[in-house]
């Protein structure tokens, strides 16, 4: 193994100079600068490197120079990806569908505790990436996997991979889903066809297999991610142009509604607020807090709102000139961004249709005027949106396996793309033949995504931070481990939640996932 390092390393460090755009070194100079610069803390800690030669693949950074003062040397990898587009890219990998739930959510905990519970979410989230991003500077290494790899060993690396991949594909299996479901509705409001006669560009099934051939596969096959950022970009101006359209709808739509299947025209008479008797209506108030049967169940759809985690260090590891405080800045403005768009587009979700506000906050408009154009459009935005996050969503799953099955190979073309069409392959095959497993990837979803937001960070945090810089009992580590607790708090919650669903018949809690 250690006979053929050297080669393997100038293999992929001529790779990276091939990539166009950016600087690239010689390779010779690249390796006699990592030979030559040790880290500072593995001097003084030698046992941390051992097996640092045996666990370099080919999407594995290992910093030579972990001190923030120095320049960080890589010797497989230089980021070239800008501070901009990285922020777009994991921007949208918390963008999800996920927002299209918030006002029911909204409506179900009221405006002010909505907002308390947000702003906690999107705060321990930022904490998470700081507890992930502190780990993977103190061994030089930014693959979810390889941190689980130095905290436990074998066993961590499958956790985090398996936590990572079956995340992933449960995400990708929703957005198809959505995009199965929602598209065949879009197209037949468009042509206005009233009575489908099983045409094919009104089958979910063919639609899916279209998007994924013509629109998902050529971006998977992208080398980085770095390259996605103006799909993430478009992708958010997509979300944007929902978020304005939900906004102007809110000055646009009378209280209370008049239901389309009730009023064939859909009269618009009701623009005053007051009854008769000059009172307002009750059902136009916003309630500024509200517990009832359903807001126990918006926590975990709030908890999982800034799932972004397993794309943390992919970005991380592609930014140029990377620093753990420049990808904390990423991180943060990542999560700033979002969380006033998850806020607006709840409240004014909320405050158009208060009460009535459905859990697809799009069906509620649907039952005002289902020929609406301007809601058409932002549907197709939406698909939009929801499609191009599945390249984002699919990268860290391709990294995963390729970690757990194939440890120590230098990047191949031909593996990269086969990775990417088999889970193509097989999520479209689930979407199209077994939709009821959506069911089974809400328990994974309650499952996996606790894991990588709150507990792993948390324990790899405890266990890789050496006990002489911090010390068991020291304030950042017993708040990692809070934080730990937090996470099994919140995954004993949303199974226990879905565990009552499935006994009692409904399926309120799946409305988020």
């Amino acid at each position: 193994m250690s006979e053929d390092k050297p080669a393997e390393t100038v293999e992929t460090a001529t790779e990276v100079n091939s990539v166009p755009n950016g600087k690239g070194h010689e390779p010779g100079e690249e390796i006699t600068a990592s030979a030559k610069t040790p880290s500072a803390e593995d001097c003084e800690n030698p046992n941390r490197t051992e097996n640092a030669e045996a666990n370099l693949p080919e999407s594995q950074e290992f910093l030579s120079g972990m001190e923030e003062k120095k320049t960080t040397r890589f010797t497989d990898f230089e980021g070239k990806t800008s501070f901009g587009m990285s922020v777009f890219n994991l921007g949208n990998a918390i963008m999800g569908s996920g927002i299209l739930g918030l006002a029911y959510a909204m409506a179900n905990t009221g405006v002010v505790l909505f907002l308390v519970l947000l702003t906690v979410v999107a705060a321990l989230s930022s904490y998470s990436i700081h507890l992930l991003l502190k780990s993977s500077g103190i061994v030089g290494i930014r693959a979810y996997e390889q941190l689980g790899y130095r905290a436990f060993g074998t066993p961590g690396k499958m956790a985090a991979g398996i936590a990572i991949t079956l995340q992933n594909i449960g995400a990708m299996s929703s957005y198809l889903y959505i995009v199965k479901s929602e598209f065949p509705l879009v197209i037949q409001a468009f042509l206005k066809v009233d009575n489908p006669a099983g045409e094919w560009y009104l089958n979910g099934n063919y639609l899916i297999i279209i998007v994924s051939l013509a629109v998902i596969l050529p971006l998977a096959f992208m080398k980085q991610l770095g390259y996605l950022g103006y799909t993430s970009g478009f992708s958010l101006s997509c979300m944007v142009f929902f978020l304005a359209s939900v906004i102007y709808k809110k000055f646009n739509t009378p209280c209370p509604f008049t239901d389309f299947s009730f009023n064939g025209t859909a009269s618009v008479l009701n623009v005053s607020v007051k009854d008769p008797g000059g009172e307002d209506d009750p059902t136009c108030i916003p309630k500024m807090a509200n517990l009832n049967s359903q807001t126990a169940y918006t926590i975990p759809i709030l908890a999982f709102a800034f799932v972004c985690h397993p794309e943390v260090l992919p970005i991380y590891t592609e930014l140029r000139n990377a620093s753990k405080k420049k990808m904390q800045h990423v991180a943060n403005i990542s999560i700033a961004v979002m969380y006033c768009m998850y806020f607006l587009a709840a409240l004014f979700g909320y405050l158009t249709f208060y009460g009535e506000v459905e859990p697809e906050l799009l069906h509620t408009y649907s039952r005002i005027d289902p020929y609406d154009t301007l809601i058409l459009c932002v549907r197709v935005a939406v698909l939009t949106a929801v499609t191009l996050t599945v390249p984002i969503v699919l990268f860290p799953v391709r990294r995963a396996i390729q970690q757990m099955m194939f440890p120590n190979k230098t990047f191949s073309w031909l593996r990269h793309i086969a990775i990417a069409f088999v889970l193509l392959t097989l999520i479209n095959l689930l979407v199209i033949f077994a939709p009821n497993i959506l069911g089974i990837f809400g328990v994974i979803g309650a499952t996996s995504a606790p894991c990588l937001i709150f507990i792993f960070p948390a324990v790899f945090y405890i266990r890789i931070v050496p006990k002489e810089e911090e010390p068991l009992r020291s304030v950042p580590k017993i708040l990692a481990a809070c934080f730990a607790g937090i996470g099994f708090l919140f995954m004993i919650m949303s199974l226990s939640f879905i565990v009552i669903d499935w006994t009692s018949g409904t399926s309120k809690a799946s409305s988020g996932h």
